[in-house]
């Protein structure tokens, strides 16, 4: 495997619905993941997203969430960004010298290969760090071309 950087860079910024969850523990990791997945088949984000799309997000979710509360400590946060196009994904660990590192020429029989994964279902990642906290983020497409996604109905109905 070629080296992978992950990238020091701001939290992009994103205007979209936000979804906040703490972390205190790997069990909690479990129960967001089920509201998570809930959130992503109502129909308002199913319509807009696809199948492939949804489940990479929560791929990328376990293993951001798994890195954070293994690796990283403190009180674990969890922030998803819903846009149109679709998702931003910070997970907030009490880590700010630990950046992530991904495995690098491991063998894929010994794990680590989670942030590589991350890296390919995203179209952007980065981190960031502020006194006492670290910021591990993803962006990542909805699946379906801006083109593609439905445009809310106008309240006044067709044109005449």
């Amino acid at each position: 495997m070629s080296a992978l950087v992950w990238p020091s860079a701001a939290i992009p910024q994103e205007d979209g619905d936000v979804w906040r969850w703490e972390l205190p523990t790997v069990h909690d990791a479990s129960r967001v993941r089920m509201d998570l997945r809930a959130r992503l088949a109502h129909p308002s984000l199913a319509s807009r997203s696809t199948e492939d799309a949804r489940e990479g997000l929560l791929l990328v979710f376990e293993e951001l969430s798994s890195n954070a509360l293994r690796h990283g400590g403190g009180a674990v946060e969890a922030l998803i960004v819903a846009v149109p196009t679709g998702w931003l994904i910070v997970l907030t660990d009490g880590a700010p010298d630990a950046p992530p590192r991904p495995a690098v020429d491991r063998d894929p029989a010994f794990g680590g290969m989670g942030l590589p994964m991350v890296a390919q279902l995203s179209v952007d990642y980065g981190w960031c760090s502020e006194p006492g906290r670290k910021h591990v983020w993803a962006r990542l497409p909805s699946g379906m071309t801006v083109a593609s996604v439905p445009q809310p109905r106008s309240s006044s109905g067709p044109a005449a």
